[in-house]
């Protein structure tokens, strides 16, 4: 068995990759077995458009391992980062206390998709008699890559509730997080879900939508050949726009959306708002084979709820046509609740070199864990529906 390291994508077969892919999903439980973000496919539009690479703080160090005949039987998506951004999983608290220290936090090593928080399989190893073994070599493999590249910390995010205790197992550091997913329980249309909330929220749901369209705002949805270059352009403008105001800058190039339009469109559902003939705001979601995935947002004319019709009420009127089990609408946002989003933990793991500075991490995340499932608790007392579900 051989442990190595690919840093670039296309250095790795298509068909290889995704077999490890749709394996590792099969055996999770809760996540998506055909996540679109951990597919070849998308990785590869991140890197060939500029997105991902050493000058964007995202060197790509793919770590993969072959089987004594040389077939590729495990991947783990991996990045040295020189900053946090676009993790979701927020350290730069833990940064500036080991910076104030006169340690140097930067590089790391990140285990991950690109400015996604999906929780799906990151050690992705092949079905077979050997998977256990393979994923141990995986974990080694971080280690050493860890030293190799003098980083300070290796940070595998958004991972499965296996990938959590294992690594935990071998070191790691287990954390977790909460974001709002939205569960399709059987509904056949839009009143259908409504009829599951109370009537206080019921109307007030109905009246958001009512003041989007009395505003003469019309709402598009469009997915595959539908989406023209005009779409993607408007598109862009928003997620610019958004991006530039949020984190000072946009993180996606255009041309990523180039190649996800010509290799990937019949994954992607654009929902786009219209007025008075031009469009004005627009939302992309990414299709998985249960889940309808939100990702990015932006519109250049403020309207009263039409973020909540673009990015919520649409991709849950979506996934019920679709028979789609779930909506997963990104972090943070806990006005997401109010639209019928239930809170979800999410979970990553942590292994910092530094000892000392490792173990001040761990007495924090010691408190941070209560915390963290006593907010989530509460703020599932605090949804819409007539019947609180557990989490």
């Amino acid at each position: 068995m051989k442990v190595s390291i690919a840093d670039c994508i296309n250095d790795i077969p298509a068909q290889d990759w995704d077999a490890c892919v749709l394996d590792a999903a099969a055996r999770s439980p809760g996540t998506d077995p055909d996540n679109p973000f951990l597919r070849h496919t998308f990785l590869r539009a991140l890197e060939e458009s500029g997105s991902v690479n050493a000058r964007t703080g995202w060197q790509p160090l793919h770590l993969v391992v072959h089987d004594d005949v040389g077939s590729l039987v495990g991947a783990a998506p991996c990045y040295l980062k020189g900053h946090s951004r676009g993790e979701y999983v927020f350290d730069h608290y833990w940064a500036d206390a080991y910076e104030r220290a006169g340690g140097s936090y930067y590089p790391k090593l990140l285990v991950a998709i690109p400015f996604t928080p999906v929780t799906g399989p990151r050690l992705m190893v092949r079905d077979g008699p050997q998977a256990g073994e393979v994923a141990t070599a995986l974990i080694d493999g971080l280690r050493m890559l860890q030293d190799e590249t003098l980083a300070s910390s290796t940070h595998v995010n958004f991972i499965t509730e296996w990938e959590s205790q294992r690594l935990k197992h071998n070191g790691f550091l287990p954390r977790i997080d909460c974001q709002y997913h939205w569960s399709n329980e059987g509904f056949s249309t839009f009143n259908d879900f409504l009829s599951t909330l109370t009537s206080r929220k019921r109307k007030a749901l109905n009246r958001e939508r009512r003041e989007v369209l009395d505003a003469d705002i019309t709402i598009e949805r469009l997915n595959g050949d539908a989406i023209t270059r005009e779409h993607w352009d408007a598109f862009y403008d928003f997620y610019q726009d958004t991006g530039h105001r949020k984190w000072g800058k946009a993180y996606i190039s255009r041309s990523f959306y180039d190649d996800i339009a010509d290799k990937f469109a019949d994954r992607v559902l654009l929902v786009m708002a219209k007025r008075e003939g031009r469009y004005i705001a627009g939302a992309i979601n990414f299709i998985g084979r249960e889940t309808l995935f939100g990702r990015h947002w932006g519109t250049i004319e403020d309207h009263p709820f039409l973020h909540f019709e673009v990015c919520y009420y649409q991709a849950i009127e979506f996934a019920i046509e679709r028979g789609l089990k779930r909506v997963e609408a990104g972090a943070q946002g806990d006005h997401k609740l109010a639209r019928g989003y239930r809170p979800v933990l999410t979970r990553s793991a942590h292994n910092i070199a530094d000892p000392n500075f490792k173990r001040a991490v761990a007495e924090y995340l010691e408190r941070e864990r209560p915390a963290v499932e006593l907010e989530a608790a509460q703020l599932n007392e605090e949804t819409p529906f007539r019947q609180p579900v557990k989490i």
